[in-house]
């Protein structure tokens, strides 16, 4: 057989248990469950660095934060010079067409990163839009190709119904289904495979916006999710660790109480966008049978972080528990592959292995910067007795670093502001509602746990590991020393 075409999907805000494949009981996605029936699932998938940018650079890289050096969410670093291997730079080098489609989240925004070509649309990212002052030519293809549709206006944009990025204001789209920006993705994707280089093997990222915010999707999948029981938020015993953070009411807030009806309408429209995009996927795989493509093309498809929804009174992303970290990740696909097709994995993988899995399914050799693994494994089936023991995560937010270990059975938090724990079993518990940290029959798995985290943490510039135990209240930087060193050496 030929290299296989490979098309990593990825999208922005999926929460992990939202596939109906994963048992959730409201989330229709009818054609991601035939990519999972076809292919492996897998349960407990991370994004160890859960924001848009350090997500993308675990993504793009194969790296874990502590090599690529991105630890929060910051905007402007040069990215080819803080990160210059990429999976998107290793299939050109061996012969591949590399097609990006959708969201980067690079800095400058028209930076390849080893693409031969990109069709962007990031959303409403606010540095760009006022750095380039609107002149969207210079950051975005889709507001242009709006524009030039018949009955749009020469003024038209993403942002014409008023609804924030960040916000749980929900409302369905505001123009024909066909000028959204998950359906012109997809327009993309199918205009891509007539232009292709039929000579040669395709990469091919293909990266939606949404379900991030603005919770915008067509009337009829709005309209899909609005009849849900009413809305009751996953609460546990543990929140009052974040109190002094609450901002009630507040449409963006990362914590806080909010009008039920509103996250109601919030709800429906998150898992309206996730059905809007599923039928998306399904359009793609189609065409791909039409062109002759799918029985020897790779799909991957994934999320760089999740989203909160009101579990522990809390949204958006950031945070290393369940609602924010953990992500879907199906790699399936027609390439002979699948005789260990509708399987499930359990062992705790991270978004820096999907570049080391898409080579080594291609037969590319991964290079020796990746410290993610190959998956390869577990797709063909294969016990595997080595596996990492636990994943460490972190992210700088709220002004402190929150931090977290698991295995994918046992979790373990620290904020580094005021040295709160939470210790949880999520077997036993998966949403996260009881802190074991305070149990005196827990103190020992306890123990074991800090000292994970503690022996990930040690010899970290901003000094959270001093004399063998953690320290709160150490100032958090959201790039690593050694990452700045090298974008300073490249820029000098």
């Amino acid at each position: 057989m030929t290299q296989p075409n490979v098309v990593l999907i990825c999208v922005d805000e999926w929460r992990g248990d939202c596939l109906s494949a994963a048992g959730h009981p409201a989330v229709q996605t009818p054609y991601l469950d035939d990519l999972a029936a076809g292919g492996t699932l897998f349960s407990r998938a991370y994004s160890a660095t859960p924001t848009c940018v350090p997500a993308r650079v675990a993504l793009f890289t194969g790296q874990s934060q502590e090599v690529h050096g991105r630890v929060g969410y910051t905007e402007g670093v040069p990215f080819e010079q803080a990160h210059p291997v990429t999976v998107q730079g290793e299939f050109r080098k061996a012969g591949y067409q590399t097609q990006a489609i959708g969201k980067m989240h690079v800095w400058p925004e028209r930076s390849r990163t080893g693409f031969d070509d990109v069709r962007l649309h990031d959303g409403f990212l606010h540095q760009a839009r006022s750095s380039h002052r609107r002149q969207f030519e210079f950051f975005d293809d889709y507001i242009p190709w709006l524009r030039r549709q018949p009955g749009s206006s020469p003024t038209a944009d993403y942002f014409d119904h008023g609804v924030n990025c960040n916000s749980v204001v929900a409302r369905p789209w505001d123009k024909p289904e066909q000028l959204h920006p998950t359906s012109w993705i997809g327009t993309e994707a199918t205009e891509f495979l007539y232009r292709r280089d039929p000579t040669k093997p395709f990469f091919l990222y293909l990266s939606f916006h949404r379900p991030h915010p603005p919770y915008d999707p067509p009337a009829w999948a709005f309209d899909m999710y609005m009849d849900l029981p009413p809305y009751e938020p996953v609460v546990g015993d543990w929140e009052q660790h974040y109190d002094a953070h609450r901002r009630d009411g507040a449409h963006d807030a990362f914590v806080g109480h909010l009008d039920p009806r509103v996250v109601h309408r919030a709800r429906a429209g998150y898992y309206g966008l996730m059905t809007q995009i599923d039928h998306q996927v399904n359009r793609f795989r189609e065409t791909l049978y039409d062109f002759g493509l799918a029985d020897n093309t790779v799909v991957a498809f994934t999320s760089d972080h999740g989203e909160m929804m009101g579990d522990h009174h809390m949204f958006r992303k950031g945070f290393g528990y369940e609602g924010s970290a953990n992500v879907p990740l199906i790699i399936g696909g027609d390439t002979g592959r699948a005789a260990h097709a509708d399987r499930v994995v359990d062992e705790v993988v991270e978004l820096r292995d999907i570049m080391p899995t898409l080579l080594d399914l291609a037969g590319i050799p991964i290079p020796p910067e990746c410290d993610g693994r190959s998956l390869k494994p577990f797709l063909d089936g294969e016990t595997v007795t080595d596996w990492r023991p636990y994943l460490h995560g972190e992210h700088v937010l709220l002004g402190q670093s929150l931090q977290w270990v698991t295995d994918g059975k046992i979790k373990y938090c620290w904020a580094s502001a005021e040295g709160t724990e939470e210790l949880f079993d999520l077997v036993a518990d998966p949403e996260e509602r009881h802190n074991l940290a305070t149990s005196a029959d827990h103190q020992d798995l306890l123990h074991t746990w800090r000292g994970r985290l503690i022996e990930s943490l040690d010899g970290r510039e901003e000094g959270y590991v001093q004399g063998g135990d953690l320290v709160a209240g150490c100032t958090p930087v959201s790039i690593l020393r050694h990452t700045r060193e090298r974008i300073a050496a490249e820029a000098s």
